[in-house]
């Protein structure tokens, strides 16, 4: 059952200290979960302690493959509106 850290890792260190199994380790170029160590947190917390404090979104999968915060969830941005947004951001 083990989560798996993504590219979009900004290496805050949020997730670190929080995690109970200690398997969330510094590497580079982003955080990586050791997944022989990683429990989902089940039996400990309503939520893993990764995915509860991560900062961005779509940078924590579940053991499915699905972000934990997928896009929209954290900023309230539906990811339609951002792609818009980013591409006239990006036209200028």
């Amino acid at each position: 059952m083990s989560y798996r850290i993504t590219t979009d890792c900004v290496n805050c260190w949020a997730c670190e200290p929080l995690c109970p199994q200690q398997a969330v380790l510094a590497s580079k170029p982003h955080f990586v979960i050791d997944p022989a160590r990683c429990t989902g947190c089940e039996g400990e917390f309503a939520e893993p302690q990764c995915a509860s404090i991560c900062p961005i979104e779509g940078a924590i999968l579940d053991p499915s493959g699905a972000p934990v915060n997928p896009p929209g969830s954290l900023t309230g941005i539906p990811p339609g509106v951002w792609d818009q947004t980013r591409e006239r951001i990006q036209a200028r």
